[in-house]
């Protein structure tokens, strides 16, 4: 193939496809994980996702009156959350580009009385006017974006200055680790997504997408280039996952 060709592909797991596909088939495995995504985290986790998240929230240090947009809300486990944190002279925006998870999160928002606006659009390009909010947050949907890059750009724009910019991402695990990780992501977590939701082919999809994520000192970079400063990671459960912290500068 070209190099022509190779520079309007991207990957999908571990398959190259266009770039203009992506966004497609990405919406195909979430509408068809959709109906018991909560629940398969849990168990594909062991439950840690509700610690990890938790740490998140701790480390945004949302006060009341903040705005916090959350990108690739899902189910909106995490604007739940700081829709308590901010109180209602605040501010919560759960968006994603999946509208069968959005319905699941807007549903769980009014059910907890949370009057909260939910937007369906793509995070590299936000409909959201510059310097907006105190806090922009993207959690396990970085690695599903076609260009990385842009999507990091939109949300240092459309964050204040002086504001937090967090990915809360699976990542690059420690290696002494990695090969019983291996077993588990790729033998275990497919057959345990066909028994529980029919689907095992998305089960596939999503570690392979984990694999095909930057590291955390590439990502680190990464965010460095999209114009934050102060970028740092913690790693969590031995790098399994990690949560990257970037802040706007200060004009």
């Amino acid at each position: 193939m070209s190099q022509e060709n190779n520079r309007h592909e991207t990957d999908f797991g571990f398959k190259r496809i266009a770039e203009e596909d992506k966004a497609k088939q990405v919406r195909e495995v979430f509408d068809s994980v959709a109906p018991k995504y909560d629940l398969m985290n849990d168990v594909l986790s062991f439950g840690m996702h509700r610690l990890w998240k938790r740490y998140a929230i701790h480390k945004a240090d949302v006060a009341r009156g903040m705005k916090v947009l959350d990108l690739a809300a899902g189910t909106a486990d995490l604007s739940l959350q700081f829709a308590k944190l901010v109180g209602r002279d605040g501010e919560v925006w759960p968006t994603d580009i999946n509208r069968s998870m959005l319905s699941i999160g807007a549903k769980r928002m009014r059910e907890a009385g949370f009057d909260m606006p939910v937007v369906q659009c793509d995070c590299e390009k936000l409909p959201f006017p510059d310097d907006t909010f105190h806090v922009v947050m993207v959690s396990f949907g970085l690695r599903n974006m076609t260009h990385k890059d842009r999507a990091l750009s939109e949300m240092q724009r459309v964050c204040k200055p002086g504001g937090k910019v967090m990915v809360l991402e699976f990542s690059k695990i420690n290696k002494l680790l990695a090969p019983f990780y291996d077993f588990y992501s790729f033998r275990l977590m497919p057959w345990l997504g066909g028994k529980i939701s029919g689907d095992s082919e998305s089960y596939r999809y999503l570690p392979e997408s984990i694999r095909m994520h930057p590291s955390q000192p590439v990502l680190a970079e990464m965010m460095r280039a999209a114009g934050l400063e102060d970028v740092h990671w913690h790693n969590l459960t031995f790098g399994v996952c990690a949560l990257h912290i970037g802040r706007k500068p200060i004009k």
